[in-house]
This record gives structure tokens, sequence and C-alpha cells, in this order.
């Protein structure tokens, strides 16, 4: 039997939610640059993290329209569905950290707001696909060995824990309801327009700023480390090729200690090791992540970012671009206030 047709992408409208943030904004770059007729529709709460100035290139693009709002507002979300043909979910609260002072916001929008998503998905047979975007933190930690698809799922923190009750949610609502929802699974994403609280970009900050870095425990636990870049070009690959009710992960295989990390951040700015400080273990911290890749390099994905090129270029992107990062930092009271909160009985 000859295999069905790929997909088609370009000249689709496709819904992004959570676009202003790190991984949408740079899927929104990916997406204009490739599919010269496809349009994009941005649905972004704009919450500390969402940040409009990593579009600004685009922001007058007829191809592109932005829409602030909640995907927890059923009435708006069921009207953006109706004029689509394909969504890609990234809309979430993301940080462990924050996950584990105050789940509750990761509750409200990670489970609640994918169910509202699934809601207005099954109310619109014209979205002919539903890319949610899960991440590999649901399976939980692995001293040896790699987790497949089929693995249970064992979350460590609340965030991942939140993001697992959405990952279920939507294969919950593909098996009952017939609908066209593929899951991805990445690995820990790294690239231009992080916001600087995550690990990568706030030792960058820090040290640009002689500041010290936090690295916790030992520096030995161990991630999966993806360019942002691949991982678009993953999840591209699935609207176009991945099969409803199934989930892919996606992985590099640059399992790097977040010691050496540290380490080649300061090699790359030419800044003093003795900047890293070690602090006491976050709370439940998974020691590794590690993915088999094996079913969506299947479907023609792999990796094409040489690792320590990438962290190389990564770098250079924040050491080049300072009046985006010092922005948020002198703006945001907040993400001071988070960190001085989060360390204060931890010292």
């Amino acid at each position: 039997m000859a295999e069905p047709a790929d997909r088609q992408v370009d000249g689709k409208t496709l819904l992004v939610t959570g676009g202003a943030g790190f991984i949408g904004s740079n899927f929104i770059h990916y997406l204009m640059g490739k599919y010269p007729r496809t349009k994009i529709v941005n649905l972004d709460k704009l919450t500390y993290a969402g940040n409009l100035d990593n579009l600004k290139d685009i922001e007058t693009d007829p191809r592109y329209e932005f829409v602030r709002g909640d995907i927890r507002d059923r009435d708006l979300v069921r009207s953006l569905f109706s004029k689509v043909q394909g969504v890609v979910h990234f809309a979430a609260e993301t940080h462990v950290d924050r996950s584990i002072l105050d789940a509750g916001e990761f509750v409200l929008t990670d489970v609640y707001g994918t169910f509202v998503l699934l809601e207005a998905l099954k109310a619109s047979p014209e979205v002919e696909f539903f890319i949610h975007v899960s991440t590999d933190e649901v399976y939980g930690s692995r001293d040896e060995g790699y987790f497949s698809e089929n693995d249970p799922l064992n979350p460590s923190s609340p965030y991942a824990a939140s993001k697992a009750g959405a990952d279920r949610l939507a294969y919950a609502y593909t098996v009952t309801y017939g609908l066209p929802v593929i899951i991805a699974r990445p690995s820990n994403n790294f690239g231009p327009y992080q916001y600087p609280e995550k690990f990568i970009p706030l030792f960058v900050t820090h040290a640009l700023e002689d500041r010290p870095l936090p690295l916790y425990g030992k520096g030995t636990n161990v991630r999966d480390w993806l360019y942002v870049e691949d991982n678009c070009r993953a999840i591209d690959v699935l609207m176009r090729k991945g099969k409803a009710a199934e989930a892919y992960n996606i992985g590099a295989g640059n399992e790097v200690p977040n010691i050496r990390i540290a380490e080649g951040i300061c090699n790359l700015l030419g800044k003093p090791r003795d900047l890293i400080k070690f602090v006491p273990d976050r709370l439940g911290h998974d020691r590794r992540y590690a993915l088999d890749c094996r079913k969506i390099r299947a479907l023609g994905w792999n990796p094409q970012a040489e690792f320590e090129a990438a962290l190389e270029a990564t770098v250079r992107w924040y050491r080049d671009n300072e009046e985006w990062w010092r922005k948020i930092k002198e703006r945001s009271r907040d993400f001071r206030a988070f960190y001085d909160e989060y360390y204060k009985d931890r010292k």
C-alpha cells in the first residue's frame, strides 16, 4: 500500500499558542521563512515570559496576526479555531523553580488551558492537525538507558506533572473523540530569545554582568540539549507526517552535565570559572533526562546543529543583544523577587 501524502502546510492558516515566548517565537520565524503562503495567528497572554520584541521584525507582515488573549478563554479560542486549519500549542507555564513555589497557575494554564483548546478542537472539524508540545520531563529521571514513547510517565516536579496531565488529556481526547492530536516531547531547548531565568541565558547574562552563576548541587545533573531551530524543524515534520494519537520524542543526543555548560559559558565569554557558585540542590531535582528518538528519525528528521557551535552561537546572540535581555532584567521586579524568594531559605 502506498504511503499517504504529507499534509500540506504552505497556504494554510495556523494558530500558534504562546507564540511570543521562546520556542513559539522561534517557530513563527521558522514558519514565516519556510512557507511563503502560510498565515500565522499568534495567541499569547503576554505573561512575564511573553515578549513581543521577539517578533518585532515580522509584526507588520500581512501573513502574521497577533491576538492577545488567554488559552483559558473559551469564546476567544473557539473563534480562532474557526479560521485556522492547524494548531501548534506551546502556551504553558514552564519554569520548574516557579512551580515548586506556586503550582496553581501551572495546573490552570497547562492542564485546564489545554482542555479548553481540546474542546474547541472537538467543535472544529476543519482543523487538520493539533500539535501538543509536551516535554521530556514528563518521564522523570533515568540513570541509564533511554525513554521511549511507550514508557510510563513519572513526573517529579509540579511543572512536569502539569505537562504530563495535559499530555495525557490530549491523548485521551484523541482516542475518545478521534481528534487529530499529535504529541511532541522535546528535550531541553536553548537558543535566542529564551527568557533569562532559564539555565543557559541566566548564566550567560549573569556572566556578562560579572555576577555569580548559581549552579545547583554539584552540577552533575545531565540534560539532552536541543537547539531550538532543530526543535522547530522537528515540529514541522510532525505537522506534515506525524500520526494522530502518537507521541514523538525529540532529542539531539547532546547529554551534557550542567557543570560543563557553566564552564563552557565562562570560557566563551572569557570569564573566570570562579564565578560559578554551587548552591543547595533544587527540590526533587531530576538527575538525567535521555530520549530514544528513533520514531521521529524514521519520519526523516535529524538534528543539524552541532552542540558546541550552537552553544557558541547562543552565547554570541545574548552578548550581541544586550538591550533585549537587560530590558527584561531591569524592568522586572518579578524576576528579581522570584530569585530572592527561592534562595532565601536555601543558602
